[in-house]
Protein backbone atom coordinates (compact mmCIF):
# COMPACT_ATOMS: atom_id res chain seq x y z
CA UNK A 1 0.00 0.00 0.00
CA UNK A 2 2.94 2.28 0.90
CA UNK A 3 4.99 1.70 -2.63
CA UNK A 4 1.37 2.48 -4.26
CA UNK A 5 0.86 5.58 -2.26
CA UNK A 6 4.39 7.21 -2.80
CA UNK A 7 3.95 6.59 -6.46
CA UNK A 8 0.61 8.28 -6.67
CA UNK A 9 2.39 11.15 -5.26
CA UNK A 10 5.64 10.44 -7.31
CA UNK A 11 3.12 10.86 -10.57
CA UNK A 12 0.75 13.97 -8.90
CA UNK A 13 4.77 16.34 -8.29
CA UNK A 14 5.37 15.42 -11.59
CA UNK A 15 2.14 16.68 -12.86
CA UNK A 16 2.22 19.60 -10.40
CA UNK A 17 5.51 21.08 -10.85
CA UNK A 18 5.26 21.08 -15.01
CA UNK A 19 1.80 22.49 -14.62
CA UNK A 20 1.40 26.12 -16.56
CA UNK A 21 -2.76 25.99 -16.16
CA UNK A 22 -2.72 29.84 -15.36
CA UNK A 23 -0.80 31.98 -17.62
CA UNK A 24 -0.76 35.27 -15.31
CA UNK A 25 0.71 33.49 -12.27
CA UNK A 26 3.39 31.67 -14.90
CA UNK A 27 4.56 35.18 -15.89
CA UNK A 28 4.54 36.73 -12.56
CA UNK A 29 6.05 33.17 -10.56
CA UNK A 30 8.99 33.52 -13.66
CA UNK A 31 9.90 37.52 -13.43
CA UNK A 32 10.02 36.95 -9.40
CA UNK A 33 12.42 34.10 -10.26
CA UNK A 34 14.34 36.77 -12.91
CA UNK A 35 14.45 39.76 -10.87
CA UNK A 36 14.47 38.65 -6.79
CA UNK A 37 14.43 40.79 -4.18
CA UNK A 38 17.63 41.90 -2.97
CA UNK A 39 17.96 40.14 0.12
CA UNK A 40 17.96 37.29 -1.74
CA UNK A 41 19.85 38.41 -4.70
CA UNK A 42 22.31 35.38 -4.48
CA UNK A 43 19.02 32.57 -4.49
CA UNK A 44 18.57 30.61 -7.28
CA UNK A 45 14.55 30.90 -6.96
CA UNK A 46 12.29 27.66 -7.05
CA UNK A 47 10.41 29.33 -9.68
CA UNK A 48 8.13 26.75 -10.18
CA UNK A 49 4.38 25.42 -8.56
CA UNK A 50 4.60 24.47 -4.93
CA UNK A 51 3.95 20.61 -3.82
CA UNK A 52 2.61 19.83 -1.00
CA UNK A 53 5.96 17.21 1.60
CA UNK A 54 5.44 15.89 4.34
CA UNK A 55 4.24 12.61 6.27
CA UNK A 56 2.27 10.87 3.48
CA UNK A 57 0.90 8.82 6.12
CA UNK A 58 -0.06 11.45 8.21
CA UNK A 59 -3.17 12.31 10.82
CA UNK A 60 -2.97 16.06 10.39
CA UNK A 61 -3.06 18.25 7.12
CA UNK A 62 -2.15 21.65 7.26
CA UNK A 63 -3.67 23.77 4.31
CA UNK A 64 -3.00 27.10 3.56
CA UNK A 65 -3.52 29.88 0.98
CA UNK A 66 -0.41 29.96 -1.71
CA UNK A 67 3.35 30.55 -1.73
CA UNK A 68 5.12 33.42 -0.74
CA UNK A 69 6.50 35.47 -3.81
CA UNK A 70 9.90 35.28 -1.89
CA UNK A 71 9.13 32.45 0.27
CA UNK A 72 8.02 29.23 -0.63
CA UNK A 73 8.81 30.38 -4.59
CA UNK A 74 12.25 31.09 -3.76
CA UNK A 75 12.84 27.68 -1.51
CA UNK A 76 10.43 25.55 -3.17
CA UNK A 77 9.18 24.46 -0.15
CA UNK A 78 5.39 25.48 1.45
CA UNK A 79 6.02 28.15 4.03
CA UNK A 80 9.50 27.94 4.26
CA UNK A 81 11.80 31.40 4.27
CA UNK A 82 8.98 33.48 5.08
CA UNK A 83 7.55 35.31 8.55
CA UNK A 84 4.69 32.86 8.12
CA UNK A 85 6.18 29.82 7.74
CA UNK A 86 8.77 30.76 11.32
CA UNK A 87 5.60 31.28 12.90
CA UNK A 88 3.86 27.75 11.57
CA UNK A 89 7.34 25.92 12.36
CA UNK A 90 7.34 27.31 15.66
CA UNK A 91 4.27 25.98 16.92
CA UNK A 92 4.85 22.24 14.70
CA UNK A 93 7.86 21.78 16.58
CA UNK A 94 6.58 22.74 20.12
CA UNK A 95 3.57 20.28 19.67
CA UNK A 96 6.03 17.52 18.51
CA UNK A 97 5.36 17.45 14.31
CA UNK A 98 8.56 18.70 13.56
CA UNK A 99 11.96 18.11 14.53
CA UNK A 100 12.70 21.74 14.45
CA UNK A 101 11.56 25.28 15.04
CA UNK A 102 12.83 26.85 11.55
CA UNK A 103 12.83 26.18 7.95
CA UNK A 104 14.68 28.31 5.19
CA UNK A 105 15.15 26.42 2.70
CA UNK A 106 15.03 22.29 1.15
CA UNK A 107 18.03 21.19 2.78
CA UNK A 108 17.97 22.81 6.43
CA UNK A 109 17.23 19.28 7.86
CA UNK A 110 13.52 19.65 8.53
CA UNK A 111 11.61 16.60 8.79
CA UNK A 112 7.66 16.49 9.34
CA UNK A 113 5.85 13.67 11.12
CA UNK A 114 2.17 13.11 11.44
CA UNK A 115 1.84 15.81 9.39
CA UNK A 116 1.57 17.14 5.34
CA UNK A 117 1.40 20.97 4.38
CA UNK A 118 0.05 21.86 1.36
CA UNK A 119 -2.37 25.11 -0.10
CA UNK A 120 -5.32 26.07 -2.45
CA UNK A 121 -3.03 27.58 -4.73
CA UNK A 122 0.65 25.92 -5.60
CA UNK A 123 2.43 29.58 -7.61
CA UNK A 124 3.11 32.77 -5.92
CA UNK A 125 -0.25 35.07 -7.03
CA UNK A 126 0.32 38.74 -7.50
CA UNK A 127 -0.37 40.80 -4.38
CA UNK A 128 -1.63 37.57 -2.96
CA UNK A 129 -4.34 37.37 -4.08
CA UNK A 130 -5.63 34.23 -6.75
CA UNK A 131 -8.22 35.13 -8.97
CA UNK A 132 -11.68 32.41 -9.26
CA UNK A 133 -10.18 30.38 -12.11
CA UNK A 134 -6.71 30.41 -10.57
CA UNK A 135 -8.88 28.35 -7.47
CA UNK A 136 -10.72 26.56 -9.62
CA UNK A 137 -7.67 25.29 -11.88
CA UNK A 138 -5.47 23.99 -8.70
CA UNK A 139 -8.69 22.34 -7.37
CA UNK A 140 -7.95 19.30 -8.53
CA UNK A 141 -4.63 18.97 -6.83
CA UNK A 142 -6.00 18.85 -3.33
CA UNK A 143 -8.68 16.63 -4.38
CA UNK A 144 -5.67 14.40 -5.19
CA UNK A 145 -3.88 14.84 -2.42
CA UNK A 146 -7.39 14.37 0.11
CA UNK A 147 -7.29 10.86 -2.03
CA UNK A 148 -3.50 10.15 -1.38
CA UNK A 149 -3.29 11.44 2.47
CA UNK A 150 -5.47 8.18 3.43
CA UNK A 151 -4.51 8.14 7.40
CA UNK A 152 -5.84 11.99 7.94
CA UNK A 153 -7.52 11.95 10.82
CA UNK A 154 -7.69 16.15 10.93
CA UNK A 155 -7.58 19.13 8.21
CA UNK A 156 -6.11 22.34 9.64
CA UNK A 157 -7.60 25.08 7.05
CA UNK A 158 -5.08 28.39 7.69
CA UNK A 159 -7.29 31.41 7.03
CA UNK A 160 -11.05 31.37 5.66
CA UNK A 161 -10.03 30.92 2.04
CA UNK A 162 -8.64 27.72 3.05
CA UNK A 163 -11.70 27.06 5.14
CA UNK A 164 -14.14 27.72 2.77
CA UNK A 165 -12.73 26.08 0.08
CA UNK A 166 -12.14 22.91 1.48
CA UNK A 167 -15.55 22.65 3.09
CA UNK A 168 -16.59 22.46 -0.97
CA UNK A 169 -13.92 20.27 -1.66
CA UNK A 170 -15.31 18.02 1.15
CA UNK A 171 -19.12 18.56 0.15
CA UNK A 172 -18.10 17.77 -3.38
CA UNK A 173 -16.67 14.00 -2.38
CA UNK A 174 -19.41 13.86 -0.39
CA UNK A 175 -21.76 14.79 -3.36
CA UNK A 176 -23.81 16.21 -0.45
CA UNK A 177 -23.69 19.71 1.27
CA UNK A 178 -22.24 19.99 4.89
CA UNK A 179 -25.49 20.53 7.69
CA UNK A 180 -25.52 22.89 8.95
CA UNK A 181 -22.86 24.47 6.50
CA UNK A 182 -20.36 25.93 8.82
CA UNK A 183 -18.67 29.59 9.04
CA UNK A 184 -15.20 30.29 9.75
CA UNK A 185 -14.00 31.21 13.33
CA UNK A 186 -10.73 30.19 14.51
CA UNK A 187 -11.00 27.60 16.94
CA UNK A 188 -13.90 25.81 14.85
CA UNK A 189 -13.73 22.28 15.23
CA UNK A 190 -15.71 20.42 12.99
CA UNK A 191 -16.91 16.68 12.65
CA UNK A 192 -17.12 15.83 9.20
CA UNK A 193 -17.35 11.99 9.87
CA UNK A 194 -16.04 9.09 12.75
CA UNK A 195 -12.77 9.68 11.12
CA UNK A 196 -12.00 13.08 9.92
CA UNK A 197 -12.58 16.56 12.04
CA UNK A 198 -11.91 20.35 10.23
CA UNK A 199 -10.10 22.70 12.42
CA UNK A 200 -9.88 26.38 11.61
CA UNK A 201 -7.29 28.84 12.31
CA UNK A 202 -6.33 32.33 11.03
CA UNK A 203 -3.42 32.36 8.99
CA UNK A 204 -0.10 32.78 10.20
CA UNK A 205 0.59 35.81 7.83
CA UNK A 206 2.31 38.87 9.53
CA UNK A 207 -0.88 40.85 9.08
CA UNK A 208 -2.41 38.84 11.64
CA UNK A 209 0.90 37.60 13.90
CA UNK A 210 2.54 41.10 14.18
CA UNK A 211 -0.97 42.97 14.96
CA UNK A 212 -1.85 40.42 17.67
CA UNK A 213 -4.76 39.24 16.05
CA UNK A 214 -3.03 35.66 16.14
CA UNK A 215 -0.82 35.25 18.86
CA UNK A 216 1.66 32.09 19.65
CA UNK A 217 -0.67 31.25 22.35
CA UNK A 218 -3.81 31.14 20.27
CA UNK A 219 -1.63 28.91 17.74
CA UNK A 220 -0.49 26.27 20.46
CA UNK A 221 -4.16 26.04 21.35
CA UNK A 222 -5.12 24.69 17.99
CA UNK A 223 -2.19 21.86 18.12
CA UNK A 224 -2.91 20.99 21.62
CA UNK A 225 -6.73 20.54 20.70
CA UNK A 226 -5.43 18.46 17.69
CA UNK A 227 -3.10 16.33 19.51
CA UNK A 228 -6.17 16.18 21.64
CA UNK A 229 -8.21 14.64 18.94
CA UNK A 230 -5.57 12.38 17.40
CA UNK A 231 -3.64 11.66 20.31
CA UNK A 232 -0.26 11.15 20.58
CA UNK A 233 1.60 8.53 18.31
Amino acid sequence: MQNQINNQFDKLYGDMVTCKECPRLVRWREKITLEKTKRFSDWDYWGKPVPGFGDLSAELWIIGLAPAAHGANRTGRMFTGDRSGDFLYRALHKAGFANQAHSISEEDGLSLTNCFISALIRCAPPANKPTKQEFSNCHSYLKKEFQILINKRVILCLGQLAFSHVIKMLESTRNTPLKPRPKFKHGLEMRINSNLRLVASYHPSQQNTFTGKLTEEMFDDIFRSIKNIIGDR
